[in-house]
């Protein structure tokens, strides 16, 4: 696995970009520049469970590692989710399992730079450094917004 990092400047507070970020009805937006149908099945509380799912309900388990309201929020992917059953153990997910997805929200010259550092398999890398930029960009136009 290798660190990628995407990062892009908001107008506006870290307040309002977190909002963004993890408010199911904006979550499920901003998110579907990955997958349409995305969303998250979970409280977002540091150690609680959390399915990425799709409309058909697949998708990726994983755990919040550690969530500081409005500064960073750390995700740790433990395998999938197939037509809503788990599977944590494959050779598939072993070769990902414990791989890391991070926000940090930080304040800069009154704006807010949101940073994303995550372990990316190779088979995977060209779709995310392709799909992560668009997102960001969808984030930026949502916290925005008046």
């Amino acid at each position: 696995m290798e660190k990628h990092e995407f990062k892009i400047t908001i107008n506006g507070p870290r307040e309002k970009v977190w909002q963004v970020l993890w408010d199911d009805a904006s979550y499920r937006e901003w998110t579907s520049v990955f997958a349409p149908g995305s969303w998250a099945k979970t409280d977002w509380k540091k150690g609680s469970e959390v399915q990425f799912l799709d409309a058909k309900n697949s998708g990726m388990i994983s755990r919040i590692a550690d969530n500081i309201p409005n500064e960073y929020m750390s995700i740790e992917h433990l395998g999938f989710v197939t037509d809503g059953v788990e599977d944590k153990v494959s050779d598939e997910v072993k070769k990902w399992a414990g791989a890391h997805e991070n926000y940090t929200l930080r304040n800069v010259d009154g704006h807010t730079e949101l940073v994303i550092d995550i372990d990316l398999v190779d088979e995977f890398k060209d779709y995310f450094t392709e799909t992560w930029p668009k997102a960001l960009e969808k984030v930026k136009e949502l916290s925005e917004r008046n």
